[in-house]
């Protein structure tokens, strides 16, 4: 075997060990670990109990009309202000914590009105704060269907809503509800009014009477 044989042979043996030393490094490396998930932001909604049903969000409301309660879910936002700005739970004590400032009154007043208190709150913090309130989810005023409508549960009571208007969003009656005697009792569980619906559609004067405004609490009971 001429030395020129022997070069070209120990020069293959060393490009065939130097190929397996990488692929074993490349077999052995650890594999890339995965990015930490984000943490949340302040401008995350808190993850708020309720027991009204998901009917409660995306509701038009009425900024200077509605009247924030207890547990209702309300997104402030402070433009330019990430920092301050989120969705938050009002209390059962009907306030609400805010940073830089504390705690404000907000249950009793509408949107518009707690917007304009917490400008003023924050004009010393923040150089002309422009904010904006939403109501997000309805948990303060609500009211019960049971019985034999086709659309069960609680609902929420954003706006002025009639025994017919509540009726008519359950998704009507089933087929043997008696539509002779809905009942209506009030949250003090002590008064009970009826409504004829069979009587109201037929423009009966009495029924059209009957069909009084809900109260955050009352329940509307159809028999079956």
């Amino acid at each position: 075997m001429t030395c020129q044989r022997l070069a070209v042979l120990a020069a293959t043996f060393a490009s065939l060990m130097l190929s397996g030393a990488m692929a074993a490094a490349q077999i052995n490396r650890p594999a890339p670990t995965a990015a930490p998930a984000p943490e949340s932001t302040v401008n995350e909604a808190p993850k708020v109990p309720s027991s009204v049903s998901p009917d409660a969000t995306g509701l038009a409301i009425d900024p200077k009309s509605y009247v924030i309660g207890p547990e209702d879910i309300l997104k402030i936002s402070i433009w330019r202000e990430p920092d301050l700005s989120g969705a938050v739970g009002v209390r059962p004590d009907g306030k609400i914590t805010r940073p830089l400032i504390g705690d404000v009154q907000a249950a009793g007043l509408t949107p518009e009105r707690l917007s304009a208190q917490l400008r003023e709150a924050y004009s010393e913090k923040v150089r002309n704060p422009e904010i904006t309130i939403e109501v997000i989810q309805v948990n303060s005023k609500h009211y019960s269907i049971t019985g034999g409508v086709n659309r069960p549960g609680m609902f929420p009571l954003v706006t002025p809503l009639t025994v017919f208007d509540a009726l008519t969003l359950a998704g009507g009656f089933k087929d043997f509800a008696n539509k002779g005697d809905v009942r209506i009792i009030r949250a003090d569980g002590k008064s009970i009014l009826h409504f004829n619906w069979t009587k109201y559609t037929k423009g009966d004067k009495k029924a059209r009477e009957a069909n009084i405004l809900l109260e955050p609490g009352d329940t509307i009971v159809v028999k079956e």
